[in-house]
């Protein structure tokens, strides 16, 4: 199984665990599992769980959801990884499509841009995102959150997944990121049904030629709903063992709501392997 260490600006991280646990904070209101929805603290007890790296998100992405302004999204989020900052020099990935929020951010201490346009929706983000040097994460997503699950047809999903992840990441390239510092996100859930889903959780490690990492962000999310028949709050089991295979599959680091969970799930991999 591959070992990872990741780039950032200022510094390499590395794990020893088959993959990098990313934790889920979302300063909204509207996020679907609101156990995410929180600020410091809850940021601080995920890093207390074992977190390599904290997302923060001032903008639901979850189907049906509206976007909201630079300017909100600001308001949400600064104060958070102000004081996250004052405790802790866990690496802090900003969940923003915009390059206003994320020059904010970097300013407060963040380390890493996760953008779910693949960079498509702010002209500017790219070239901010490489003067600062940070990694980038390239997420496949068809249409606007509140409209994305209304077409989920594809001639063949990995395929139309894979092409688009290549050409963003040569639009990255061509815009200074290091192709060190590019992260792929096949966007579980964003303009996919249960058989796309499926298909791009069994074969995320084949993404662009296996070249660049794989994120995968699984966690409670609704095809692991479709597949228990469990509800948000019943969805732990099959998330961890979704993310397990997806590990198994080639993922570098999972993004997750429940970090300790997710940590022992990878030591005990880590053991047996």
């Amino acid at each position: 199984m591959n070992s990872w260490s990741l780039k950032l600006a200022d510094r390499t991280m590395t794990t020893q665990l088959p993959a990098f646990v990313m934790g889920i904070v979302n300063v909204t209101p509207d996020s679907f599992w609101k156990e995410s929805r929180g600020g410091t603290a809850a940021a601080l007890e995920l890093v207390a769980q074992g977190a390599d790296i904290l997302d923060i998100g001032g903008e639901s992405s979850r189907p049906g959801a509206d976007y909201v302004s630079a300017e909100e999204e600001i308001k949400r989020i600064l104060p958070v990884i102000r004081e996250i900052r004052r405790h802790t020099t866990c690496p802090i990935s900003v969940d923003t499509r915009k390059a206003q929020v994320l020059k904010a951010a970097l300013d407060e201490g963040a380390d890493m841009l996760n953008d779910i346009s693949a960079l498509e929706d702010d002209d500017s983000i790219a070239d901010c995102a490489a003067a600062a040097g940070i990694p980038v994460i390239l997420m496949h997503k068809r249409g606007i959150p509140a409209i994305m699950q209304n077409n989920t047809m594809y001639q063949n999903v990995f395929t139309d997944v894979d092409n688009y992840l290549q050409q963003r990441v040569e639009y990255a390239l061509l815009h200074g990121i290091s192709g060190d510092r590019i992260i792929l996100d096949p966007g579980i859930g964003f303009g996919k049904d249960l058989a796309a889903n499926c298909t791009l959780i069994k074969n995320c490690g084949r993404l662009c030629g296996g070249n660049y990492p794989v994120l995968m962000a699984l966690s409670r999310k609704t095809c692991i709903g479709q597949i228990t028949g469990r509800a948000v709050s019943d969805r732990l089991t099959g998330t961890v063992t979704a993310d397990i295979i997806s590990v198994l599959n080639g993922a570098a680091m999972i993004r997750v709501h429940d970090v300790a969970a997710a940590v022992d799930s990878l030591k005990i991999l880590k053991a047996l392997e």
